[in-house]
């Protein structure tokens, strides 16, 4: 009880820190407004799911380099990337992330973009290495990290940072340039086990020297959390969305006013699924925000169906009715979700977002990389992508 106390504490402190400094104002990263949101209208784009890997392990997420450059990672279970020159039509065999071909020393990792850098990280906090890539995921050079505890004394283990949205930098407020990723703490025995699940929780790590040193935050606070997505809006807060796997309901939502160190304000989404509905046992999704000037257009992946069953013990693992991938979009930084959009009807599970960079063959391109396919819902990597103007599919766009 002592501890969550503090917690509250720290966090009452936490928000008037944020407060005052936020006064302080400064201009974002370029890349966070880079955009405009003429680039993502026009015309309805929707290019239909291609086959990745014929394996499952869409895991390790998508993104775009600075270059225009986009990579589609698998892990846990690859160690793998695969690159795309023209905005994700075509794209280039696997290669495995480590020099060596060895898939399974890159692997259970999760990749962001150091935006001031524009390296290509792909971080394991678990085991307390990155690889590194100048040359937009051409080449990988592997480094060795530095993880810190948690205020409890835990680090993210097994799982660390994988099956999680990637990473950012943030680019508003008093904290711009500090990467950011979601990771999972599986309680102190750091077990997987049913037993151990109501004592795992999300948390995050983040680096204020480009992926030397990894500071664990302060837990979200909810327990039996873990997979989690973090988009950071234009006032400098950080929406936090992560899966649950106790208890039936939505995906829970906090907040962080101090460049993700401190989580609070756990809530309940009023509209967005955690996989089937009717399953105690939630499933893996993306969020982020659209790098659009005056904007916070925030977007979710996840699956959207009433296929749902309880598992026969509480916590324990049900996979049965994934299905039917779908995008949600929110125009009020993720206090509503009045538009969603079917990207495939058939068998699907975990998902991540990415978005292109304007100026380059991915501009105002959106990309959702997800598990399925017509073998089952883990059963090979799928991508699609599309813009805002298919996703509104002929709806105004709020104001």
């Amino acid at each position: 009880m002592r501890a969550w106390v503090q917690l509250w504490v720290v966090g009452l402190v936490g928000v008037a820190v944020w407060v005052a400094e936020a006064a302080r104002g400064g201009e974002p990263l370029g890349f966070a407004v880079s955009a405009t949101l003429e680039e993502f209208l026009g015309e309805p784009v929707f290019v239909p799911m291609q086959q990745l890997w014929k394996q499952r392990g869409g895991w390790g997420g998508v993104l775009t380099a600075p270059d225009g450059t986009v990579l589609a990672f698998r892990s846990p279970g690859g160690g793998e990337v695969r690159r795309s020159h023209d905005g994700g039509t075509t794209w280039d065999e696997p290669m495995a992330i480590d020099a060596s071909g060895d898939t399974g020393k890159a692997n259970g990792g999760n990749a962001m973009v150091d935006e001031t850098t524009g390296d290509l990280l792909y971080v394991c906090p678990q085991e307390k290495w990155l690889y590194r890539s100048g040359d937009s995921g051409a080449s990988w050079v592997r480094e060795d990290i530095t993880v810190l505890p948690d205020q409890l004394g835990l680090v993210p283990g097994i799982e660390g940072a994988g099956a999680m949205q990637c990473g950012i930098t943030l680019a508003f407020g008093e904290h711009r340039g500090r990467l950011v990723s979601p990771a999972r703490i599986m309680g102190p025995e750091n077990s997987n086990d049913v037993a151990w699940r109501p004592y795992h929780y999300s948390t995050a790590i983040t680096s204020d020297d480009h992926g030397k040193t990894w500071q664990t935050s302060n837990p979200f606070p909810v327990l039996g959390t873990g997979e989690a997505a973090i988009a950071e809006r234009s006032d400098g807060t950080l929406l936090y969305n992560s899966r649950e796997h106790m208890s039936r309901g939505n995906r829970f939502f906090a907040t962080s006013y101090d460049g993700g160190t401190l989580w609070i304000e756990a809530r309940r989404s009023a509209e967005l699924p955690d996989g089937p509905r009717g399953t105690s046992y939630g499933l893996m999704g993306g969020m982020l925000r659209l790098p659009i000037a005056g904007r916070d257009i925030l977007l979710f992946s996840n699956s959207d169906t009433d296929a749902g069953a309880m598992p026969a013990q509480t916590g324990a693992s049900i996979a049965g009715g994934r299905e039917k991938i779908t995008v949600w979009a929110s125009f009020d930084g993720g206090a509503s979700w009045p538009v969603k959009r079917l990207i495939s009807d058939g068998p699907s599970a975990y998902s991540n977002l990415g978005v292109g960079r304007s100026g380059t063959p991915s501009e105002g391109r959106i990309f959702v990389i997800f598990e399925g396919g017509p073998k089952g819902s883990h059963a090979a990597v799928q991508v699609a992508s599309f813009n805002l103007a298919w996703l509104l599919d002929g709806k105004s766009l709020p104001e």
